[in-house]
């Protein structure tokens, strides 16, 4: 029987986007980006070290020392965190698996792939702004003009859910729900949806944009001047701009770098401090995990000082100080 020829990889990696992950796993579009960005910079990559375009490529090209090259790379040239390597070589390890499923002799190849290890990396405390910082930033945007009031309504909203930044760019007008119980639906990661209320003062200022606002349901609810709804930039910059503004009523805010992120997890902390569960805090985020939510616990000081003063100090037995060796101090000194 005579053997079929090998699937060029230019192939593999078209069916691994269009069947594996499209029609097979069905991932979200975010999923889908995030994958094509990590392959957009191999190809770039490939490219530039073997010298021939990404249609020429075969298979064997994507070898352990490679992908290696390739995330030392990213690293070093790209000045990516480790956590960025971590997600560009998921996206590889997805993809070779896949390849060497309908390529049986490229399994050896995938095996050594697959055997590359995520980097360990520090894990910082999160970042989260004081209840007055948060004020200042909410109430920074200009109310006499248009962009203003929908900074406001959309910064309020952020704050209020803790959703996230790609969650609040995705609302639509019929995704909130006005009336006595206000609440909005909100579209989260990976497909699963959450109703979460919305404080009376949010509730009145998304009434009053609303009026102003495209009445369809499937209308963006924070748009651009073009109709279209805001992008991940966008809100980042008008975040920045309110920050800014914000700094002068909160000097405290100065050098901080907040991002919509930031808000979120001031959500998560102001919520924590109020006493509420960390499971419901876990529902109202969206976490798919409890250990998740565990980080905010990690960060809270001041939860951490409640507990010290419940406990009593240890007897503090003070010794008799002791002339200090000179040899020691010698050394101390050096």
């Amino acid at each position: 029987m005579k053997r079929s020829q090998p699937r060029s990889f230019a192939s593999l990696v078209q069916d691994f986007f269009c069947e594996r992950l499209l029609k097979q796993q069905n991932v979200s579009r975010h999923t889908v980006a995030a994958y094509r960005d990590a392959f957009r910079l191999l190809l770039t990559f490939l490219e530039r070290k073997r010298g021939s375009s990404p249609s020429q490529l075969s298979l064997d090209d994507l070898d352990a020392p490679t992908v290696l090259a390739f995330l030392d790379d990213l690293e070093s040239r790209r000045r990516n965190s480790v956590r960025t390597r971590n997600a560009r070589l998921a996206a590889i390890r997805a993809f070779v698996t896949y390849a060497s499923a309908s390529e049986p002799t490229a399994l050896p190849m995938a095996q050594r792939v697959l055997a590359i290890p995520q980097k360990r990396c520090d894990r910082p405390l999160l970042g989260y702004l004081t209840r007055s910082e948060m004020e200042a930033v909410l109430s920074a945007p200009d109310p006499s003009t248009w962009s203003g009031r929908r900074d406001r309504a959309l910064l309020t909203i952020i704050y209020n859910t803790g959703m996230r930044v790609s969650e609040a760019i995705g609302l639509r007008r019929g995704d909130v729900q006005l009336g006595p119980s206000a609440s909005v639906c909100i579209h989260g990661k990976g497909r699963k949806d959450r109703c979460v209320p919305l404080w009376r003062a949010t509730a009145d200022l998304i009434a009053d944009w609303l009026e102003e606002s495209a009445s369809q349901e499937a209308t963006p609810l924070f748009p651009n001047r073009a109709g279209l709804a805001l992008s991940r930039s966008g809100v980042e910059d008008r975040l920045r701009r309110a920050v800014a503004v914000a700094a002068d009523r909160s000097p405290s805010l100065r050098g901080k770098r907040v991002s919509p992120h930031t808000l979120r997890h001031s959500t998560a902390m102001h919520l924590l401090q109020a006493g509420v569960d960390v499971t419901v805090i876990a529902l109202w985020l969206g976490h798919e995990s409890l250990e998740s939510t565990h980080q905010y616990v990690e960060a809270d000081l001041e939860l951490k000082r409640r507990v010290l003063d419940r406990i009593d100090e240890p007897p503090n037995k003070k010794r008799k100080r002791r002339r200090p060796d000179q040899l020691r101090a010698f050394l101390n000194q050096l």
